[in-house]
């Protein structure tokens, strides 16, 4: 079914941070993408106003003479600032979402995704193994640290450049429900981990929450109880003490029972 460009920016000014536009020409890589970052931080998301023509004309089989003019893509300095981008993104929601994972298995693999999502995105793609290995050694170098998720981007980013080609060309795209299928498994990973921290979260903040006006009433309450145990440290308030009997047997008891109170 050919490409309408009027529906491609119709769905543009929808829903262009989620990439529905791409979805209907067929970039699901770019659309996943989109979902994951809110249409490229925002960014991304206004410079596509520039290249739906052109994805609507690639998408209804008009190729522009010299899109492929070798074996090996040219070198995009913007694709490129877009894999540092985005690989350090994942790389700082794996530490925040999955803080039980070991960060030597987390950073890097985070890392490695992102970057490699960047690359699949139009007619390129790269070495996945080769992307991983990149940012596994540079994650196991720097030791996992927070701060290193930028250096393990970058030495994932320059794998993934020095590893770019072309996707194979005549490869059909699967039917709507399987493609939407696979985008949901894959945004449902991703904000999963966010989603159980984040609730976590909230139930600490709730139960903060719920014992406040206890902890509000026990202080408005303090000086009253104060002010009771002082006077009755004071002798000034409590039950006054039994009479004792005077005469009889009852006296003898009250005697000894007063004994062992004294001795208790």
């Amino acid at each position: 079914m050919a490409k309408r460009l009027l529906v491609a920016y119709g769905l543009w000014a929808l829903g262009g941070p989620l990439g529905l536009h791409h979805i209907y020409l067929g970039r699901d890589s770019h659309a996943l993408l989109w979902m994951l970052t809110l249409g490229g931080f925002g960014a991304g998301w206004l410079w596509d106003f520039w290249h739906i023509p052109g994805w609507v004309a690639t998408a209804n089989g008009v190729r522009v003479a010299g899109d492929r003019g070798g074996t090996v893509p040219a070198l995009s300095p913007l694709r490129l600032a877009g894999q540092v981008t985005v690989g350090t993104y994942f790389g700082l929601v794996a530490a925040l979402g999955l803080p039980w994972v070991p960060v030597l298995l987390a950073q890097p693999l985070a890392v490695g995704l992102g970057v490699q999502l960047v690359s699949s995105v139009g007619d390129q793609t790269a070495e996945a193994p080769s992307v991983l290995a990149a940012a596994f050694l540079a994650s196991l170098l720097f030791q996992g640290r927070v701060l290193a998720v930028l250096p393990v981007s970058l030495a994932a980013s320059v794998a993934a450049q020095r590893h770019r080609r072309y996707k194979p060309q005549g490869t059909p795209l699967p039917r709507l429900p399987a493609r939407l299928y696979h985008l949901g498994l894959a945004c449902l990973a991703f904000a999963a981990p966010l989603a159980c921290r984040g609730l976590c979260g909230a139930a600490g903040v709730l139960g903060t929450l719920l014992a406040l006006p206890r902890a509000a009433t026990e202080l408005l309450l303090l000086p009253l109880r104060a002010g009771r145990l002082l006077a009755e440290t004071l002798g000034l308030a409590g039950d006054p003490p039994p009479q004792p009997p005077t005469t009889g047997f009852g006296a003898r008891s009250w005697s000894q029972r007063r004994q062992w109170a004294y001795e208790v």
